[in-house]
C-alpha cells in the first residue's frame, strides 16, 4: 500500500517561509508531484491562487498551539477532493477516493445504491444527494489496517490532523 507522505499543517507560508500566526487566514493547495500528494499552506497575502499541479484547495485559520479541534467533516471540501481525483487511475489514488467515498456516506452526502462486480472488482455505484450525480468508485478491497492507515492520511492532507 502507498504512503501518502504528506506532512501536516507547517504554519508557515509555502511562498515567504514566514510563520503562520493563531488567528491568522490561511490557503492550502493538494499539488500531485511525481505520483505523490504534497501540502504546501500559504498566508492571504502570498496566495497567488492554486500553483500548477494543484488539484484540491481550502482556505481556513490558523488554530492556537493549544487549541484542541473537534473533527468535523467538511462535505463539500471532500466532496471537491473526490470529484478531482475521478479520473485518477494510481492504486494509491484509487485507495483514496475510496475513503474519501465512505467519509461522504458518513457525511450523508453520497448515498449507495447498488454494487457490482466487474473483471473481479467490487464498484459501488453512489449518487450525490445533492444533484443526483452518480459516480462508479472502485472497492480496492482494504483491510482494517489499512482502511484506517489511509482514513488517517486523508484527514492529514485534508488538515484534520
Amino acid at each position: 500500500m502507498p504512503d501518502y507522505q504528506v506532512q501536516p499543517p507547517t504554519r508557515r507560508c509555502a511562498a515567504t517561509g514566514r510563520e503562520l500566526q493563531p488567528g491568522e487566514k490561511f490557503f492550502s493547495a493538494l499539488i500531485e508531484e511525481k505520483g505523490k500528494l504534497i501540502r504546501q499552506d500559504f498566508s492571504s497575502q502570498a496566495w497567488q491562487g492554486p500553483p500548477n499541479g494543484t488539484f484540491s484547495f481550502w482556505s481556513g485559520r490558523v488554530p492556537a498551539k493549544d487549541q484542541v479541534r473537534k473533527l468535523r467533516i467538511d462535505a463539500d471540501r471532500l466532496l471537491e477532493c473526490f470529484q478531482r481525483l475521478d479520473t485518477a487511475g494510481g492504486t494509491g489514488q484509487v485507495q483514496f477516493r475510496y475513503v474519501l467515498a465512505l467519509l461522504l456516506i458518513r457525511a450523508k452526502r453520497f448515498k449507495i445504491l447498488d454494487t457490482r462486480m466487474e473483471a473481479s472488482r467490487e464498484i459501488l455505484r453512489l449518487r450525490c444527494v445533492r444533484g443526483g450525480t452518480q459516480y462508479d468508485v472502485v472497492n480496492p478491497q482494504l483491510t482494517t489496517d489499512e482502511l484506517v492507515t489511509v482514513q488517517e492520511q486523508v484527514l492529514q492532507v485534508i488538515g484534520w490532523e
